[in-house]
């Protein structure tokens, strides 16, 4: 039986439960324990930190776990990335007070910066042959200019909302992150095989997120150039009606192509278009 560790709390903590239970695996049991038992596969679960993750799947505490791809090259322990989930997605960047004239990364030189990353934040300086001062912090980054504590800070954006608040304005974008799937090196057959199962499924899961299946009726003379605009995951269905010169299409659209193609499709031809959700394409 596989041991994951997944974040105890929080965002990545709702991601990683959401996308488990479109797997089919349910997690019973409360958060506040250490431990739980999943249903749906031979699973236990293991809460934790999220930057205590990477060292429980490198010592074997864990087998696999989902977490950020930053803890993951922050903590800089020996794990194996599995998969990539596509989701709580961010970046580490540098920013500076907005009232500073930032004029490109050698402004770094010289100066102090707060941050909770200081491997990669170090890593990249070095790159840039920078020379400055890593000041380590592990929590309100955002505030180390405002009191003095720093010049400028590293840490996590997504929507760019904290660092307005505090005055900040991003400058460099240093790290992209999203959540992943890692595992303990040198697994036996029998793991191994357990996470190739749990792989298919969560490949599924994403693959088919942002799809949508989309039925039409559509008359034979449009049949051809529809084919054209949308060729589907291998091809689109097509089934005559029992009216005569009529078809019933089938097809998968991704959801930022939907409208368009749908607008191209009614100047063809196509009646009672329908769109439903995609659970899973299993391919």
């Amino acid at each position: 039986m596989l041991r994951i560790a997944i974040q105890a709390k929080g965002r990545l903590n709702e991601d990683t439960l959401a996308l488990l239970a479109d797997a089919g695996i349910n997690i019973s049991g409360s958060q506040r324990k250490l431990m739980a038992r999943a249903k749906g596969f031979p699973l236990d679960v293991l809460y934790l930190r999220d930057d205590d993750i990477p060292q429980a799947v490198a010592m074997g505490v864990a087998d696999i776990g989902i977490v950020g791809l930053n803890e993951v090259a922050e903590k800089q322990q020996a794990v194996d990335t599995v998969m990539k989930l596509g989701f709580s997605s961010c970046r580490i960047s540098l920013a500076v007070p907005k009232s500073e004239a930032y004029t490109g990364v050698e402004w770094f030189n010289g100066r102090r910066i707060a941050t909770s990353y200081p491997r990669i934040l170090n890593s990249y300086l070095q790159e840039q042959g920078i020379k400055a001062e890593i000041h380590e912090i592990a929590g309100s980054v955002e505030v180390a200019p405002a009191v003095g504590m720093a010049d400028a800070i590293f840490d996590i954006v997504s929507s760019g909302g904290t660092l307005v608040q505090n005055g900040l304005v991003e400058v460099e974008q240093v790290f992209f992150s999203e959540a992943a799937l890692i595992a303990t090196p040198g697994l036996d057959a029998e793991k191994l095989a357990d996470i190739d199962k749990l792989c298919f499924r969560f490949k599924s899961i994403i693959e088919s997120r942002g799809m949508k299946y989309v039925l039409m009726n559509i008359p034979a003379s449009g049949v051809d150039e529809a084919i054209k605009l949308i060729p589907g995951m291998k091809s689109p269905t097509l089934v005559p009606l029992a009216e005569e010169g009529w078809y019933s299409l089938h097809v998968v659209i991704n959801q930022d192509q939907l409208w368009d193609k749908i607008e191209q499709l009614k100047a063809l031809g196509a009646e009672d278009i329908l769109v439903l959700a995609l659970e899973n394409a299993i391919r």
